[in-house]
């Protein structure tokens, strides 16, 4: 299973609630930032791409990339840094 950071611009004001069950529906994330989650997945980012795209309007912008090697981060609360620091 590998790590891959999602991160997305919703330019409409909507009801997001299903995209947020999506992502949470991977089982194990974190919600790093307003617009950030990381992913534990055995899926490709492609594939986390088009089910996630499937939640989303034709204007809202999504980015997936896998995660791997070092990474770094600033005043993000306890228990994510714990989920980084044990998932990555």
């Amino acid at each position: 299973m590998s790590s891959f950071i999602i991160s997305y611009d919703l330019i409409s004001d909507k009801d997001y609630s299903k995209l947020y069950e999506a992502i949470r529906n991977y089982g194990y994330f974190a919600h790093v930032l307003e617009s950030v989650w990381i992913v534990n997945s055995s899926d490709y980012s492609t594939t986390i791409r088009d089910n996630l795209s499937s939640y989303m309007d034709s204007d809202d912008k999504l980015f997936v990339a896998q995660l791997s090697g070092e990474s770094a981060w600033r005043n993000l609360s306890a228990k994510v840094s714990d989920w980084i620091k044990s998932n990555t």
